[in-house]
């Protein structure tokens, strides 16, 4: 496997910025899917069209959020197997993933497809969008194993140090879906259903990049076709830490798709914004999550090594470079709102539904680079318990009360909805100052003993 980084030695910051800039590339190109599927019907589209892509996108981003975070139980073993010097043991660990996945992908696939109308009755998408966010839904749940494929890949990749051949697996099947969902839908009329077989047949060709990459390519690791069975040990690493974080993000994604459901019984128009705006957050809030994922496998290949100092020193580093980052975020968010959401419709209700959406959301994107970072520190320990805590009671205690009654109020608006976000990431960040608190006294305690 080509590029692959020790994390181990050099300078902290250096090497977390090396490696996040590809992680952030990948995730750029990724977020393209949807945001691309968006722009196209926004322009070729009507109102209708963009509500459907919005809603039903928006649930497909979060079974994509879901995959990749169980799969982040992947790049932590393999990262902790390449830090201890067991190339043997990574090797088992991904034969392990290979199994569990495709069993995994099988059945979410059948269970997709057979509820895909349930689902977007249940999203309370506009009554003029349910057909079209029906059929966008169908299609994108049939390439359901073409996502975790890529994810699986993408995992061990970046559990190895590799984070530069995922952004080029990504890179080339971002275009792809561009030229497609173009021809499709621009060219051929397809409306919602022209970008969502742009985006499955993109998602493919990833993976067959993928595939074509490692035959070429030797990984840092012990690896054949034999290795692919169950390794007991190896399994219950991966979905010990993979499973918290997973149930974590669904029910992070479920809260967000409450706030869809409640957006959209608001009306066509602002659940048309409030889907462009939420392609403008992906975009924004990509810097946070490459940063999770790049602490993820810095602290896991430290810890593995038992170089416990210079995993909290990552983390401080990457607080500060997120949250210098953040501030910029917040500005292009806060001030230019109505620009970014002009890139995706020309109607001007929506952008300004949208933009009204992103000025109460915008205090996120400095916040959330701080619980990131922690999130990426206790997932790379393999401590995934209290990241599932945090998320879990967040969703359900915070974010989902808070935004019914941002939307009970007499003047409720997208701003106040979108505000709902920042405040539950500021109980997010308390929660963990007390984990680590505890842990503090915990040592102290221990040191007695």
């Amino acid at each position: 496997m080509a590029k692959e980084k020790s994390f181990t030695e050099g300078p902290v910051t250096y090497s977390l910025v090396m490696f996040a800039l590809p992680v952030l590339g990948a995730l750029i190109l990724q977020a393209a899917y949807g945001a691309v599927d968006l722009l196209v019907v926004g322009r070729f589209g009507d109102a209708s069209s963009i509500a459907a892509v919005g809603t039903a996108s928006a649930f497909m981003q979060m079974v994509t959020f879901v995959i990749t975070s169980l799969a982040m139980g992947i790049t932590v073993v393999v990262g902790h197997h390449i830090g201890e010097g067991r190339s043997d043991l990574a090797g088992d660990a991904v034969g392990a993933a290979v199994v569990l996945f495709a069993l995994l992908g099988v059945v979410m696939t059948a269970a997709l497809e057979f509820f895909a109308e349930d689902i977007a009755s249940l999203l309370r998408v506009p009554a003029e969008s349910h057909a079209k966010a029906v059929v966008y839904l169908r299609i994108c749940c049939g390439g359901t194993l073409i996502i975790i494929f890529y994810n699986v890949i993408s995992a061990v990749m970046r559990g190895a140090g590799d984070a530069n051949a995922p952004l080029l697996f990504v890179g080339v099947a971002c275009a792809v879906n561009v030229a497609g969902d173009l021809l499709l839908t621009g060219l051929l009329g397809m409306d919602v259903a022209g970008v969502a077989v742009a985006t499955v047949f993109a998602q493919f060709v990833s993976v067959a990049a993928a595939l074509a990459f490692l035959r070429k390519h030797r990984p840092p690791f012990e690896f054949s076709p034999e290795r692919v069975r169950f390794h007991p040990s190896e399994l219950r690493r991966i979905l010990r830490v993979g499973v918290p974080i997973a149930l974590q993000e669904a029910t992070v994604r479920l809260s967000f798709l409450v706030i869809n459901m409640v957006v959209n019984g608001m009306g066509l128009m602002p659940s048309a914004g409030y889907g462009v705006a939420q392609k403008v957050v992906s975009v924004i809030m990509l810097v946070p999550s490459s940063i999770m994922q790049s602490v993820s496998a810095f602290v896991a290949q430290n810890i593995g090594a038992g170089h416990a100092d210079r995993a909290v020193k990552g983390v401080l580093s990457a607080i500060a470079v997120g949250c210098g980052l953040g501030v910029f975020m917040f500005g292009a968010g806060f001030l230019g709102g109505g620009f970014l959401s002009s890139f995706f419709t020309s109607d001007e209700d929506v952008i300004a539904q949208s933009a009204a959406f992103l000025r109460g959301f915008s205090p996120e994107c400095v916040l959330t680079c701080v619980l990131f970072s922690v999130i990426g520190y206790f997932n790379g320990r393999g401590n995934s318990l209290p990241v599932m805590a945090q998320g879990v009671t967040s969703a359900l205690l915070v974010r989902i009360p808070l935004c019914f009654f941002m939307a009970s109020l007499p003047n409720a608006s997208l701003t106040l909805i979108g505000l709902a976000t920042p405040i539950t990431t500021v109980y997010g960040i308390v929660f963990f100052a007390l984990c680590f608190a505890w842990m503090k006294r915990a040592r102290r305690r221990a040191s007695f003993i």
